[in-house]
């Protein structure tokens, strides 16, 4: 049995799972205005093992979000998933936040194309859209929303951080807006698993997350005077 305790911590939420050949066992998760992290990872690592009866001498991989996403919250979850890694002896995967936040949207929306949003501040958002096979449409970016950005996969469903702030510029298009669905552990887990098992796994010594800042923003579509 594969065993995996997966860390998210690329936008405000703290998030730890426990999961067994692809399925998650245990979630333990909060979301705070401030980034919560530093204080209560670690925490919150060893509250969910505990309650589960795990020994992490007894995981076969660690899990840890690639990003995109915040410089602080990416920082300390990679560093904390290395360091169990080194004193465990054990293979690092990761996977990518949209992709998580994508897979958790289309347990719910099995039939609906999904764009995963990532808040970069002010009208700014990283964002992936996914067809109903669970396949890119469109690629990682960092775009300015305006009205008319991503027309051309409606209808589809908004979700993860960036999707609030967006329902006032987007109220008349055929969008649905799910606000319950954030970046989270648990959608690492069935992707996790299927890297297991092709053996996509990351070098622990020279692994870096996408960091926000990696990206540059597509300019605006409106005319400049």
């Amino acid at each position: 049995m594969a065993k995996f305790i997966h860390i998210e911590t690329a936008t405000k939420v703290c998030s730890v799972a426990l999961s067994e050949d692809g399925k998650c066992i245990d979630l333990l998760e909060e979301e705070s205005d401030r980034y919560i992290h530093s204080e209560c990872l670690t925490l919150f690592i060893e509250k969910i093992t505990q309650r589960n009866q795990w020994k992490l001498k007894d995981l076969d991989a660690i899990v840890v979000t690639s990003g995109p996403g915040s410089y602080t919250g990416l920082r300390i979850g990679v560093s904390t998933a290395k360091g169990l890694c080194y004193a465990l002896k054990k293979p690092l995967i990761a996977v990518n936040t949209l992709e998580s936040i994508a897979a958790i949207a289309h347990q719910k929306y099995p039939e609906k194309t999904i764009c995963a949003l990532i808040d970069a501040r002010r009208m700014e958002v990283f964002s992936t859209i996914f067809n109903v096979s669970k396949e890119v449409i469109k690629p990682l970016s960092a775009d300015i929303i305006e009205g008319e950005t991503y027309t051309e996969f409606e209808p589809f469903v908004a979700c993860g951080d960036g999707a609030s702030k967006l329902k006032q510029t987007w109220e008349d298009r055929d969008v649905i807006f799910d606000e319950e669905i954030h970046s989270s552990a648990a959608g690492q887990v069935e992707i996790a698993f299927t890297k297991w098992i092709t053996k996509e796994t990351e070098d622990v010594a020279y692994f870096v997350p996408l960091y926000l800042k990696d990206f540059v923003a597509t300019t605006s579509k409106k005319k400049q005077f």
